[in-house]
């Protein structure tokens, strides 16, 4: 599929890091982020693109948020 662009609802701190919390899908449904398991720059290998890549764990499935530029997306 790609990615899917989403706003985020997230968390910065003093030190410049990006926790992100919340994602808003398209349609206005909220997802809590359960858990960030990793934090890393990274190129999207499905949708194209490249920057700080979350890999995050919602309701027990693990997906892969990355901030390009200031814009979030999903990778599906």
């Amino acid at each position: 599929m790609g990615k899917i662009f989403v706003k985020v609802t997230a968390e910065h701190n003093t030190d410049g890091q990006i926790r992100p919390l919340i994602i808003t899908w398209t349609d206005g449904r909220n997802f809590a982020i359960d858990r960030i398991l990793a934090i890393c720059p990274a190129a999207s290998l499905k949708g194209g693109g490249q920057g700080m890549r979350y890999t995050c764990r919602i309701y027990g499935k693990q997906v892969y948020l990355f901030c390009d530029e200031g814009r979030w997306f999903l990778e599906i």
